[in-house]
């Protein structure tokens, strides 16, 4: 007799998670309920559940994890301001579609030449609410600026998404690069790489240690512990989003994963891939072990200037089988896991997108 608790989704993938979250105490001869995640704690027969996750993953042939970046900033949404019900119902149906992942920018305030300023929802708000409602992909800031949270703080609020989500946070993390966001806000825009090193330095201690006693220039953490603990013993994977130099050296230090904005080229790829390959190598650490990840720019037949950028055109797909064929080539290349940035960004746009998904299933 079993119990699936309801931060853990039966189609994660994962069937040992599937039977560790069981327990004695349920008549099995209830219907099974199959997907307690969504909709609560639920009755459900695991063997039944971890069946149907075999069937799943043995069905799919996709080369590499597809997340969505969520239009989570005023006049993002096709013109429109995305409220929190809008996010919610696209968070939803992202994970009803099957994509991998959900993502959300950790900025403060836009200001461009010619445009009205913009400002976007906090980060780590959307993120522990998108933790809540949704049971099977992974969610995560792309990326989240130390400068903006004390890191001590910060290492807190990850790892409490961490525990609300089952295990499924992604933590990216940045130094941070938009002035207005430090002027505004009052955050001091100076020595930014210095301050992030130590932001990154007890941050990682914390999530992988639960402790860390640390005096630095800009921070410190004297006698920090990190209790209680989420669900995984050392913290979510930590992803840093740069490929300068100095950056790429604390990637091969701490990082899991490796993030790039907007290369929209394989060509691209391989140019930066090989910048990641040898400050691993200069670090004396196997370059595979770092996930290589990208943010792709795409707009759809309907675009209406998001997301290309004055320095970046946007991959126009006329097609879903188009979009299907330029992801396979970023597989090839050494792509683990994407992040699409939709033009236009609704429902209409990811509803379009999605359809990519059945063609990359297939390989």
């Amino acid at each position: 007799m079993f119990r699936v608790r309801a931060s853990e989704s039966v189609y994660r993938g994962s069937i040992s998670n599937v039977r560790r979250f069981c327990d004695d105490g349920v008549d099995l001869t209830k219907k099974p309920m199959l997907d307690a995640g969504r909709y609560g704690p639920a009755l459900c027969d695991p063997e039944a559940i971890v069946n149907d996750v075999q069937t799943r993953e043995l069905k799919t042939k996709r080369p590499l994890k597809v997340g969505l970046i969520l239009p989570d900033t005023e006049r993002e949404m096709g013109g429109e301001t995305p409220r929190w019900k809008d996010l919610a119902a696209m968070a939803r149906f992202g994970e009803d579609a099957g994509f991998d992942s959900l993502w959300v920018f950790d900025h403060l305030l836009y200001r461009y030449e010619g445009m009205e300023p913009q400002g976007p929802w906090e980060c780590w708000s959307n993120l522990a609410a998108l933790a809540a409602i949704t049971s099977k992909v992974e969610i995560g800031p792309v990326v989240c600026c130390t400068s903006f949270r004390n890191p001590a703080l910060l290492a807190k609020i990850a790892d409490t998404v961490e525990e609300i989500s089952g295990g499924r946070l992604i933590l990216g993390l940045g130094a941070g690069w938009n002035a207005p966001d430090y002027t505004g806000f009052g955050f001091p825009f100076d020595h930014r790489i210095s301050r992030f090193e130590e932001a990154l330095t007890i941050i990682h201690g914390l999530l992988r240690t639960s402790k860390i006693d640390f005096e630095g220039a800009y921070y410190s953490a004297r006698d920090c512990e990190l209790r209680p603990r989420g669900p995984r013993p050392e913290g979510p994977p930590i992803l840093i989003g740069s490929s300068a130099p100095r950056m790429l050296g604390l990637l091969a230090k701490y990082g899991d994963m490796w993030n790039a904005w907007g290369l929209q080229t394989v060509a691209e790829i391989i140019e930066h891939r090989e910048k990641v390959d040898a400050a691993m190598i200069a670090a004396d650490r196997d370059p595979a072990t770092v996930e290589r990840t990208v943010a792709l720019l795409l707009d759809l037949p309907t675009a209406t200037g998001r997301p290309s950028e004055q320095d970046k055109v946007g991959f126009k797909a006329r097609s879903p089988e188009e979009i299907a064929e330029h992801l396979f080539t970023y597989a090839e290349a050494g792509i683990s896991h994407v992040q699409l940035m939709l033009d236009p960004n609704t429902f209409a746009g990811m509803e379009w997108a999605a359809q990519a998904l059945e063609y990359l299933d297939r390989g």
